[in-house]
């Protein structure tokens, strides 16, 4: 597959083209996984330049991902004061609490999103060894894997052609069920709610011990609750600012949020400015992706993508159960 190949879109009926409008150059494609592996994939962004020049872009602190590169010149990523590259064709993106910065030179860029339970279903590695780092996706979920993203997809001739390909790449991956699926369900479904931020609150909903849920939250969301619970109130206030080009309006940031500078401070956290600098920074593609995939997929961002089947009640279990080891798959 080339980069003239990628004519942007999606699969999914009733999406106004004008959702993946770009400048000249440029295409975007966001397509939702196949029903059944929903649970695990969080979808499937598409971003292709023929700009050959070197290109900057921000994007927003977001769970894991895998990116495979076609046709594509060499790609960086900054995380912090930490540098990422040049990347191979395929890399796995832990979970970041960091906005971080891509610096690309033409070339397509097939996202995958995973999910906390689709990572639980993958591996056995805790997910909080690659906070914030990004790695080679054969270092971190087998070669097997890696190879078959990458020929599948330099065989393609037509972007509306990867859906297809990643469901069947996928479609038998995620059989394996975890002890702990109706928990991540559960702490998915929470993450994701308005006004909720008390790691105690949450660990008595879920009725488990804090300490427990501390444990659970690092190895499969791959950082410590409380951590989650802010990026989560923080990119939900954000991007509604953003949606109303209302940056000095802070009567829509969340409902947990003592005051502006409390909101201001997480900022600091999460994008390391504030927000007006950020968006006025480097964001052609952070900009048309927030639009693109809520038309699509219903959330604007990976952060704030709510597992379906989320379980309002979970089960106490021993331990024991909880911490039992899963054969990778």
């Amino acid at each position: 597959m080339l980069v003239e190949h990628v004519r942007g879109g999606t699969n999914s009926i009733n999406v106004p083209p004008t959702a993946f409008a770009m400048p000249a150059g440029m295409a975007m494609r966001y397509d939702l996984p196949d029903p059944a592996l929903s649970d695990y994939l969080t979808g499937y962004a598409i971003y292709a330049s023929s700009i050959r020049a070197p290109m900057l872009n921000w994007y927003l602190p977001a769970p894991a991902m895998i990116s495979v590169l076609v046709d594509a010149g060499p790609l960086t990523v900054s995380i912090g004061n930490h540098r990422f590259g040049p990347l191979g064709r395929a890399s796995f993106y832990g979970p970041t609490s960091r906005a971080f910065r891509t610096e690309t030179h033409g070339g397509i860029a097939v996202g995958i999103g995973l999910s906390a339970l689709g990572w639980s279903r993958l591996t056995t590695r805790s997910a909080g060894e690659f906070h914030n780092r990004v790695v080679s996706l054969g270092s971190a979920l087998g070669t097997d894997l890696s190879a078959r993203l990458i020929e599948g997809l330099d065989a393609l001739d037509g972007d509306a052609l990867i859906k297809p390909l990643l469901d069947e790449v996928f479609g038998s991956l995620f059989n394996r069920p975890h002890p702990r699926d109706d928990l991540i369900r559960a702490f998915t479904a929470l993450s994701v709610t308005d006004g909720v931020i008390e790691m105690k609150d949450v660990a008595d909903r879920l009725d488990i011990p804090t300490h427990e849920l501390r444990r659970m939250a690092t190895r499969h969301f791959g950082m410590p609750p409380k951590l989650l619970l802010r990026r989560a109130r923080f990119l939900r206030s954000f991007i509604s600012l953003i949606r109303t080009d209302g940056m000095a309006d802070y009567s829509k940031i969340d409902s947990s949020y003592f005051d502006a500078s409390h909101f201001l401070r997480d900022a600091g956290t999460f994008l390391g400015t504030t927000p007006r600098r950020f968006i006025a920074s480097d964001t052609v593609f952070l900009r048309a992706s927030l639009r693109a995939r809520a038309m699509v997929i219903g959330a604007p961002t990976q952060a704030l993508h709510e597992v379906a089947k989320a379980a309002a009640i979970v089960p106490n279990r021993p331990t024991g159960e909880w911490d039992r080891p899963q054969p990778t798959a």
